[in-house]
């Protein structure tokens, strides 16, 4: 039977975003439509793409200060699918950033992002709340294992990750997080860490979220964790608010309180 702990207070990590400088305003025409168009000069790292791109309607992601110019006449949903390539391409063999990134590459990554965001065709996510519900699977995080704590964890020897699954039930207003983990040696098994917590709308494109509880499974793997568990708790925290700044039927991206991105792709995986 698996142990459940109740944590009403967890420290949490915060790791800033990569910041990048702002370059200068574009004049604008006259004509633009109310929710009007921005031309991104935009380059990507080992790609040559550019497109016409929304103007994102999140403050968190670029205002006017951030209007960059573009090149070619590519339709947004071309470009989206070009972008999304693209990142899986830069992801490879990064472990979804979890263990750390070089730096060149996370302003690769987010330069991305960026251009996703700003090509979101769900700006206004928390009215359309069925395109966030189901189950969904991180591809990338800021968030990171580095150090004192991988070591504390145990993830540099004997227990490895596996999938990072979450899965929003809109008719509660609940989330449920599942971090796998494999532990290797002569009987090898797998559990995972399980977080349930609580949303609600703030706004049309934020939620509020309150951590509910937590347990692991099974009580062997628990068992390995539980002098830990905090640091554990500390870097999965969901507490907090998440701004939703692109969604569509297969990608999601979010920025939270902390400075932290993320990425998921929808999964067909049952939790």
């Amino acid at each position: 039977m698996a142990t459940r702990l109740v944590h009403t207070q967890i420290p949490t990590s915060h790791v800033l975003p990569f910041s990048i400088p702002s370059p200068p305003k574009m004049a604008r025409s006259h004509t633009q439509r109310p929710n009007h168009s921005i031309l991104i000069n935009f380059l990507l790292p080992k790609s040559k793409f550019a497109t016409k791109v929304a103007e994102p309607s999140s403050s968190l992601v670029g205002n006017e200060e951030d209007e960059v110019e573009i090149a070619t006449d590519e339709r947004p949903t071309d470009c989206c699918a070009r972008v999304k390539t693209e990142i899986n391409s830069a992801l490879e063999g990064y472990n979804r950033g979890i263990f750390g990134i070089p730096s060149e590459k996370k302003c690769e990554i987010e330069n991305m992002v960026k251009v996703l965001e700003s090509l979101n065709p769900t700006p206004h996510p928390t009215l359309d709340l069925n395109k966030l519900g189901g189950c969904w699977k991180l591809i990338y995080s800021t968030i990171t294992i580095l150090g004192s704590r991988r070591t504390k964890l145990g993830l540099r020897d004997f227990i490895s990750l596996g999938d990072f699954l979450q899965i929003i039930d809109i008719s509660k207003g609940k989330a449920v997080n599942e971090i796998m983990f494999n532990v290797r040696g002569l009987n090898l098994f797998s559990g995972k860490l399980i977080i349930e917590a609580s949303f609600k709308i703030s706004s049309k494109s934020r939620v509020d979220i309150s951590y509910n509880t937590s347990t692991i499974i099974p009580d062997q793997l628990m068992n390995m964790f539980r002098k830990n568990y905090d640091i554990l708790l500390g870097i999965f925290n969901p507490d907090g608010w998440l701004e939703i700044t692109y969604v569509d039927d297969t990608l999601r991206i979010g920025r939270d309180d902390k400075g932290n991105i993320f990425i998921l792709e929808r999964s067909t995986e049952a939790l």
